[in-house]
């Protein structure tokens, strides 16, 4: 499947709009009093539903039909909505667990790195267990 090219620059690429957007999703949650439902088992929850709901706009489709529907339009628009809805579940949790989202996936990366040197890794997708000697 082609991968859909770059539409707009990011402006998550550090911690401070991590925090930006952690921020904005606290003060929408805050003044409709939902706190109190947010717990992290509830958060979880809601992430893997999100997911599935993501999973769902794919769901019997040809990757042909996938790349048409990620250019452009009502499918993508759909696609993109489930896609921060899980951004948003996601920065609540690592709000409610006090978590620096810029500095874990900059961890987290760091340690996939390592995992999958490139040597090892490159054009296959085998699980890090599976590449041999490290």
């Amino acid at each position: 499947m082609n991968k859909p090219t770059a539409r707009r620059r990011s402006t998550g690429k550090n911690s401070e709009s991590w925090q930006a957007r952690r921020a904005e999703a606290r003060r929408f949650r805050d003044a409709r009093d939902w706190s109190q439902f947010h717990t992290p088992r509830h958060l979880a929850a809601a992430i893997a539903i999100e997911a599935a709901e993501l999973q769902e706009r794919f769901l019997w489709k040809t990757d042909k039909e996938i790349d048409r529907d990620v250019q452009a339009g009502p499918r993508r628009d759909a696609i993109v909505e489930e896609v921060a809805d899980i951004f948003l579940f996601a920065l609540l949790i690592a709000d409610r667990l006090d978590i620096d989202v810029g500095k874990a996936i900059a961890d987290k990366l760091a340690a996939n790195e390592r995992k999958y040197p490139v040597p090892l890794a490159r054009g296959n997708a085998r699980k890090y267990t599976e590449l041999g000697p490290q």
